[in-house]
């Protein structure tokens, strides 16, 4: 019933039943527990302010020359630069097309 009101932005079957659980338990508060585990260590201020620099010096740089600079993985230098920098590729046509 929930998809048929919400569609797509409906809450899963699986959250749902976990509400029910906690609200059953005696829990009111649907706020999102901090969990333990290891804290980030490649998205740092040091190294968001790094790859900035490096950015501002070579716009044309990929993301594996700055990974491999900065020994960090792709995969925090993408969401470096694209979350924490909101810098996105732009598309740029040499010819471009009549519509």
């Amino acid at each position: 019933m929930l998809v048929e009101v919400y569609g797509v932005d409906a809450v899963s079957k699986q959250c749902v039943f976990e509400w029910f659980k906690r609200f059953r338990d005696g829990e009111e508060d649907v706020k999102v527990e901090p969990r333990s585990g290891r804290p980030p260590t490649s998205t740092t201020p040091d190294n968001i302010e790094r790859v900035r620099r490096m950015l501002a010096d070579d716009r044309r740089l990929s993301l594996r020359k700055i990974a491999e600079e900065l020994k960090i993985s792709l995969d925090s230098v993408s969401n470096i630069i694209h979350e924490h920098l909101q810098k996105r590729k732009k598309n740029v046509c040499a010819f471009p097309t009549l519509r």
